[in-house]
This record gives C-alpha cells, structure tokens and sequence, in this order.
C-alpha cells in the first residue's frame, strides 16, 4: 500500500454457532520482528509460513481459550497483499469472542484494531491483489441467492469479467496510439482513416463491447432480479397465481373480494433467475381503511416494478371484453411506470370460460409491448388448474432479456452496466467523428479516451475514493 496501514482484526465467519470459527489478521505494514510477540502470545510458537499449525490458543494467563489451527502468510502473498494469521477453532460465539479479545490485548501496543465493513478485500484491492469488480465479486459470491448467480460471481471474482474489460481497454488504447501519433506529425499528409483501418478498427471494438454488455445485462439479472408485481380487480386469482408460480401455497385463497389486504412477496427461481413476485390487494373503491391502505401499498409497488402483470377475469372478459374498471386500471398502471416497462395482461380462470380458453390459449403468441403500447401481451391461464404457467414463466424471462444458456454471464453490479453503456455512447460519437467530411481527429481521439475512462472505472483503474468507501462499507465484517 503507498500509506501506512494499521493492523485489523475480525471475525470472519457468520455469526451464530458452527463446526468452524476464523479470526482473521491483517497487519498493514508491519514487519515480522513487531508481529511476532502477538502470534507467539496467542499461538504459544512461532509458524512456519503456509503451514497448517494445531494447537491451542492462548489466554492472558496461559490457558487454553480452544484448540484450533494456526495459518502464517507473510506479505505480499495473502489475501490482502498483507501479512496475514488466521486462527481458525470451534464456531461458537462465546469462544470466537474470547480470542478477538485475547488478539486485540496482544495488539494493543501495535495499534490493532477492528476491522471495518470489506476492509480486507479493501486492503486486497488497493494492494493489487484483486482488480475492483474482482473485489465486488467476492461480496456477490456471497450474497448470491441462486446456483446460477453462484457461478457467475465466481467467474468474475476469478476475473472473467474484468479480462474482458481490459481486452476492451487495449484495443482502446491501440486505437487511441495511432491517433495520437498521426496528431503529433501532421505533416506526414496520410489518411489516418484510412491507412491504419480506423474505422475497422473502432467497430471491431464496438462489437465486442456490445457482447460484454449483453452478458453484463444478463448478469445483472441474476444479482438483482426481476420485480414482478400482480395487480388487478380484487378476486381475480392474483393470489392463486402467486402460488402457482411458486409451487406452494404462499397466499390465502378464498373467493371473497378483499381477501388480499396487503401486498405478499415472494421469491422464486425460473432458470436460476431470481423473481420477486409481489401478490397486491385488489384495485377498487373501497370504505374499509385497512384494505384502503392496502391498495396505496399496491400503488406503491407497482411504480417500482420491472413488470406488471394485469391480471383479468377470463369469463367476464371473454363475453364482454376488457371492461370500464380494467381500462382504468391499464391506464394508471402505463402512468406509474416509467416508459418501457412492460405490462402483460394475463387473463385467468379460463377453467371457468372453456369456450374462450379452446379458442385463445393453444395459440397464443407472447410478444413485448411497452407499458405505452396500445395492445399489452396477453396470456391466458388456469391459475387453479396449473394451464399457461409454463407459458407465463417463459414470457416474463423474455421480458426480462434472459437468453438460454447463459451460464458464460458476469455478475454485473448497476454501476458496470452504466460504464459500460457510457462507453458504447462514446464510441459512437467517435464513430460520427470518423464519418464527418473533415476527420476532427482531435475530437475523435478526445471520445476514445473518454470511453477508455468509463471502462477503467470498471476494474478501479479511475475509480473515486467515494466510490470505493460505497462500494466496500456494503461488504460483511471479516471480509
């Protein structure tokens, strides 16, 4: 690190009882001869490094505090980049508690402190240990909620992600040489464009950023999920629809109007792309104050979400169409969202209108029509009876942009999504640069280094110190 570190020192396993307990040390820029009375107070011995020591931990007065395995990594190859000693014993608090005391007595004299939130991978990146989406990668690894997101933090925590960011990056930075060189001897009278295949070059470039987009997309999918909210007419089947998408009986059915009084989430998985699927209280005029609030806590959701889904009574609309009170449900529903998120009409209980169910749901064609589209896609199922679940499942991963066999996606954070949009913008204004009758090569250098800047922010080449401090305090203590 380029300024003096203090050593640290956590927990670094979850809280709560387990077979196995990990204190974990970090000491900064300490040199051995300082760090050596803590590991010889607490081990009893001096450690060979990388070596795996049983013994027992010592307590101020010599006692054992627990017996456990002693691990010794000096700097730089840690973690942290840092002289390293984990203490790893029995998981119960109690006993973990007991030996951060015993470790944090022992540092006193060395100023060892509690470490703060991501303060090790912190250390790790500054210390060039791992590049900055590397480091997000461990909290996403950590934090993943489906087999699929799992993998795709691990790719990108082996650096997967930020291999192809840097691919981008020298290309960029080719492009950029040649500028500047043909900026810096402008009496050489050559056709830049032409000569060194500028333009080829730059859309080779745009391609490959348009594919690190598309699986950063799809990644950030299974990081965040899709918010995915049922509204409608109360006693329309939204709960028996949350069910059915889920499996299990998650919601109260009954077919009393306002059974529903406040909206019910649940998360499920569709391909290993997490859903949050938000069952609301039905939308009407109602006196009752509790089912009032309800519905505003239906509103509420709605304006949040990634798509709606309006559910519709198959037998009414079946003989009389949509009626005056869905119409108006539709309309709110297109106010509240922002311009391009999708609302698909599913209309439900089709078991109970067969003649509209033979007629309409064999050959249904899903499609995506954004919230201000005139025809919202429908789909027409039997919540109760299981009919067109497959179909709706299938339909709102295509809402969303899942593509199969995406098992090769980053696990991209919102912030690399921006960046990497950034850069595209950029290089397409070089693009329109390069296409002017007077090639402002000036200019055109000027929107490289701008889209070079927004794919450095990724990996924490330009990276504001704000930044770091948002992005690492959201990581787990210990970590």
């Amino acid at each position: 690190m380029t300024v003096s570190a203090p050593p640290i020192v956590a927990i670094a396993t979850a809280p709560g009882r387990g077979g196995i307990g990990v204190v974990r040390l970090s000491f900064g820029s300490l040199d051995a001869a300082a760090i050596a009375p803590l590991i010889e107070g607490v081990c009893g011995q001096a450690l060979e490094p990388r070596h795996a020591h049983y013994l027992g931990f010592r307590d101020d007065d010599g006692s054992v505090i627990d017996r456990g395995l002693a691990l010794y990594f000096p700097a730089p190859h840690s973690y942290t980049g840092e002289t390293v000693l984990e203490l790893q014993g029995h998981g119960g608090p109690v006993v973990m508690q007991l030996l951060l005391a015993r470790c944090l007595r022992l540092g006193d004299s060395i100023g060892l402190r509690l470490a703060e939130p991501g303060e090790f991978t912190r250390r790790a990146f500054l210390n060039d240990k791992l590049d900055l989406a590397q480091a997000e990668a461990v909290a996403d690894l950590i934090e993943a909620s489906t087999e699929a997101a799992a993998r795709s933090a691990a790719r990108s925590m082996d650096g997967a992600f930020s291999d192809a960011v840097h691919a981008l990056v020298d290309k960029v930075i080719h492009l950029r040489m040649l500028v500047e060189a043909t900026l810096d001897f402008p009496e050489e009278e050559i056709d830049f464009l032409e000569a060194a295949n500028a333009r080829g070059q730059l859309a080779e470039i745009q391609t490959q950023l348009a594919d690190v987009l598309r699986q950063s997309t799809q990644g950030a999918l299974l990081r965040e999920g899709l918010n995915v909210v049922l509204a409608g007419q109360p006693n329309v089947g939204k709960s028996s629809l949350l069910n059915a998408l889920a499996g299990a009986e998650l919601a109260i059915v009954t077919p009393i109007p306002g059974t529903t009084r406040d909206k019910v989430q649940q998360t499920i998985q569709i391909e290993g792309i997490p859903l949050n699927i938000v069952d609301t209280a039905g939308l009407r005029d109602t006196q009752d104050e509790v089912e009032r609030i309800g519905i505003q806590h239906t509103w509420d959701a709605i304006g949040k979400a990634d798509v709606v889904l309006h559910l519709i009574d198959a037998p009414s609309y079946a003989q009389h169409g949509l009626s005056a009170a869905d119409d108006e449900i539709n309309d709110r529903i297109a106010g509240m969202i922002p311009a391009g998120t999708p609302i698909l009409r599913v209309v439900n209980k089709i078991d109970l209108a067969p003649a509209a169910g033979d007629m309409t749901f064999g050959g249904n064609r899903p499609h995506v029509v954004a919230a201000n589209g005139p025809n919202p896609t429908e789909i027409w199922v039997s919540a109760k009876q299981n009919k067109g679940i497959d179909l709706l499942r299938a339909t709102l991963l295509r809402v969303a942009g899942w593509q199969a066999g995406g098992g090769g996606v980053y696990l991209a954070r919102e912030r690399h999504l921006v960046a990497l949009r950034a850069a595209q913008r950029y290089l397409r204004e070089a693009e329109d640069r390069a296409n002017e009758q007077a090639q402002s090569l000036d200019l055109f250098a000027e929107e490289l280094r701008l889209a070079q800047e927004q794919l450095n922010s990724i990996t924490g080449e330009f990276t504001s110190d704000d930044l770091l401090g948002v992005i690492f305090t959201r990581f787990c203590i210990g970590k």
